[in-house]
């Protein structure tokens, strides 16, 4: 490895970043993390912090799981890569079909279909959804719904069902045939609705609105997240999720769940779906499915889907990646879900997402900058800083940066997204990491 004296010199030079500008990236140098292990990662100078990012989402089970990485070693040095194109398949990715089909059967789920992460999984499940209303004889159907504030992914088809400008704007015109609904997001609504369980009923009224107007026979899908994450950690009311079930099943439109993030316990239940009780058409997994040692994801197919295309010759699937279904992938994949289940992290997701929560809540008491603070369900927390309370005016960048800046010198690793912190730590994160987290997020708000 080249020295640290190298590595800082050339650090946003050469190599472009995503979700920032190439020059930001050299004004403001991003961290050089050179080492992780358990919940905490380490940078070249030596600073170690706990990583209340998790990665990014994807972490779930900490930096030192040393069961995925023999599996990983293993299957290398016996199968490194072979394509599950036509005529060609391998063992680990039919075992993980089958555990996956098993581990979702609650949620309805009947088949796989692998690809290289969650961007892959929901260009996936748009490309089926149309074909699964051309094979029923339904070509009208190819119009999408989706939530504002939503995030799904960076490719063209996610970019456009993406309900935030930032991931749209520079790169229109995008895929035609895309709208957005109000999202349940009870802080900031355009109905000035803070009560959420009503704010849910608007929210699925503004739905059923939308499709009256673009005509059901025209949509082939609706695509949303059960929790909104980089939006914002904006979890629904209960009762949202099941209306639009119900609203989607009453007029054809199939029901897309965005599980990249809220899929294998994050939420404090095993799926998004569970969480509010519902059984989508498709759900599309990625980051922890491997914990982020490996790139890999999975859309998994309710039977809605599987009835029509396995009961239709003419349903050729023309869509594929070259790593779909990657051997090493598949076999992370297949050691991460055995951890997963062996250590039961919902249970501690849950614990510890309520220990944040409240402990988020207790700096708002403190701290004039928190205007909202949104999770209690499992690992998934933010608060909203304000310049003001009363008018809810976003903070400014700068201020935001060293919030983020400080809790980083003061122990944690957080992740600022506009005016939001977001919190995502491994779900393996220990009571006393917890704490560390909210003594290093009052330091930042302290300095500020």
């Amino acid at each position: 490895m080249k020295d640290s004296n190298f590595l800082k010199e050339h650090n946003g030079r050469l190599m472009w970043h995503p979700m920032t500008s190439p020059q930001d990236s050299i004004d403001n140098p991003p961290k050089i993390i050179t080492e992780a292990h358990g919940v905490r990662i380490t940078d070249i100078d030596g600073h170690s912090v706990i990583d209340a990012v998790g990665g990014l989402w994807n972490v779930n089970l900490g930096y030192s799981c040393q069961t995925v990485k023999d599996a990983i070693n293993d299957q290398l040095a016996r199968l490194p890569y072979y394509s599950t194109f036509r005529g060609a398949s391998n063992d680990a990715a039919i075992e993980l079909s089958y555990e996956l089909v098993q581990f979702f059967a609650p949620d309805g789920m009947h088949r796989a279909f692998f690809t290289s992460g969650g961007s892959d999984s929901i260009e996936t499940a748009l490309r089926l959804a149309r074909q699964y209303h051309k094979l029923r004889g339904d070509p009208g159907r190819v119009k999408f719904l989706s939530l504002k504030k939503g995030y799904h992914g960076t490719h063209m088809g996610g970019a456009s069902v993406n309900g935030n400008a930032n991931f749209r704007t520079a790169y229109e015109p995008l895929l035609p045939g895309c709208y957005h609904i109000p999202a349940p997001y009870s802080y900031r609504n355009p109905f000035d609705e803070t009560d959420p369980e009503r704010l849910a009923q608007l929210c699925a009224s503004a739905l059923e609105d939308e499709i009256a107007f673009q005509g059901a026979g025209t949509i082939a899908a609706m695509i949303m997240e059960p929790i909104l994450g980089a939006g914002g950690v904006i979890p629904p009311h209960k009762s949202f999720a099941p209306m639009v079930r119900e609203i989607c099943e009453r007029h054809g439109i199939l029901l897309i769940t965005d599980e990249v993030i809220t899929a294998y316990g994050r939420t404090g239940a095993w799926s998004g779906a569970r969480l509010w009780g519902i059984q989508p058409d498709m759900m599309c997994t990625a980051k922890a499915i491997t914990n982020g040692f490996f790139p890999f994801g999975a859309v998994m197919l309710g039977e809605k889907m599987s009835d029509v295309f396995e009961n239709n010759p003419s349903a050729k699937i023309g869509h594929g990646y070259t790593y779909s279904g990657h051997p090493v992938g598949a076999a992370a994949a297949l050691a991460c879900l055995a951890e997963t289940k062996r250590l039961n992290v919902v249970e501690n997701a849950a614990a510890r997402g309520t220990q944040l929560y409240e402990g988020c809540l207790s700096l708002m008491e403190r701290h004039d900058i928190i205007g909202d603070v949104r999770g209690g369900h499992g690992l998934m927390t933010a608060l909203e800083m304000v310049s003001d309370r009363k008018s809810k005016s976003p903070i400014g960048g700068a201020i935001a940066a060293q919030v983020q800046e400080v809790a980083y010198q003061s122990g944690a690793m957080i992740r600022v997204s506009g005016p939001n912190i977001i919190l995502s730590p491994p779900l393996v994160l220990t009571s006393e990491d917890a704490a560390s987290i909210l003594s290093a997020l009052d330091a930042g708000f302290a300095a500020v």
